[in-house]
């Protein structure tokens, strides 16, 4: 019988055999070892399963296969998933230093909280920083935090698993915005850790900054059923200054 690890590191890929290294290397060198490491693959046509065969530790698990997208290959991963937490590593990202993974787990045997997360630096394909996100993690995370927006990166956002639901396959590109709200009603108040540092490079070319209309379209939906249309209305509002402060319109 298996010893069920305390965190479940998850990675969806596909053709992804580039921007995979980055990821693999920063997994192997985690001084943290109580974790599984899983690769869940859209059947890639590349070297893709090569490199994380090749790269991988002793905890890798690959599963290969036709998926639906990027959410449905996560619940693959969800439901595949032996660890007491949770967090999704995609392709191109990759924990900020080798002992990010022991950081979480501290915080998970002090408290045995509900959420555990950190902060974000923004990366390019070298893994080298261009910046801090551009938006910050709260200091407390409330339900009431993401009305704001995705003020968590979804990499840097551990949950525990039985808390946390499938993701929504209805939303091709904003579903784990609405993961995170779902995961955080799920959970207890004061029971969400703030690790209070960066864990997470982020690679700058992820799905939703190659569409971000269809995904803004996706978040103001999404933003509205939880929080209400008018909020959501004025926030997207004030997203506005924000966006041209960056560039962005």
């Amino acid at each position: 019988m298996d010893i069920q690890p305390l965190i479940s590191v998850i990675t969806i890929t596909y053709n992804a055999a580039a921007t995979l290294p980055l990821t693999m290397e920063s997994v192997a060198e985690q001084t943290f070892t109580d974790f599984e490491h899983i690769i869940v693959d859209g059947a890639s046509t590349d070297d893709t399963i090569l490199v994380g065969r090749k790269m991988g530790t002793s905890a890798l698990r690959i599963v290969s296969e036709p998926d639906k997208g990027l959410y449905d290959a996560m619940n693959k991963g969800m439901k595949l998933a032996r660890g007491r937490y949770l967090i999704f590593l995609n392709s191109g990202d990759k924990f900020h230093a080798p002992d990010t993974l022991q950081a979480y787990a501290e915080a998970i045997r002090k408290k045995n909280p509900d959420i555990v997360y950190g902060d974000t630096d923004i990366v390019d394909i070298d893994g080298k920083k261009i910046g801090p996100r551009h938006l910050s993690a709260p200091a407390i995370l409330t339900l009431d935090s993401f009305s704001k927006g995705m003020l968590i990166c979804h990499q840097a956002f551990m949950v525990r698993k039985d808390i946390a639901p499938r993701y929504d396959t209805d939303y091709r590109f904003s579903a784990d915005y609405d993961w995170c709200i779902r995961c955080i009603k799920a959970s207890r108040a004061g029971d969400r850790v703030n690790l209070k540092r960066v864990t997470i490079d982020y690679l700058a070319d992820g799905m939703t900054d190659h569409n971000k209309k269809a995904s803004l379209i996706e978040r103001f939906k999404i933003m509205a059923s939880h929080y209400g249309t008018l909020k959501a209305v004025g926030a997207h509002l004030s997203f506005i200054p924000r966006a041209i402060k960056r560039g962005k319109l």
